[in-house]
């Protein structure tokens, strides 16, 4: 998909942190979420900040839906040194309290680079607009 050896690091840290936390691994974010994390969600009105809160945030969606699917599509990064954008639409399915849902949207990481791994230090998520 990528022909840069860094974007493909990058993209494969992105994939395998979103398989900890589809697969019902989200404690394993640990590995993936800089300490001081910042989330803006479409569920929240504020912001969530550091790693253990965006970790316990994953947690308990996962925690009260069943994900059939998830997948990340038209992905794109741009590198600038040590720090990198991520950008890519999903697809998903999944059961919360009795119904299936299908949602698609967009995601937005920041990502570092420190002590030889990348890691998530900004994520905003969204469904696509109506």
């Amino acid at each position: 998909m990528f022909d840069d050896p860094t974007k493909v690091e990058i993209w494969s840290m992105i994939l395998a942190m979103n398989d900890v936390w589809t697969k019902g691994n989200p404690d394993e974010l640990v590995n993936y979420f800089h300490a001081n994390m910042v989330a803006v969600t479409p569920t929240s009105r504020h912001r969530v900040e550091g790693g253990p809160a965006c970790i316990e945030g994953w947690k308990s969606f996962t925690g009260a839906a069943k994900i059939h699917y998830w997948r990340e599509l038209n992905p794109v990064i741009h590198v600038y040194e040590n720090a990198a954008v991520v950008a890519y639409d999903f697809d998903m399915s999944f059961d919360m309290n009795g119904n299936t849902i299908q949602q698609a949207g967009r995601d937005l990481f920041f990502v570092v680079k420190e002590n030889g791994h990348w890691l998530a230090v900004a994520d905003q998520f969204s469904a696509y607009p109506c």
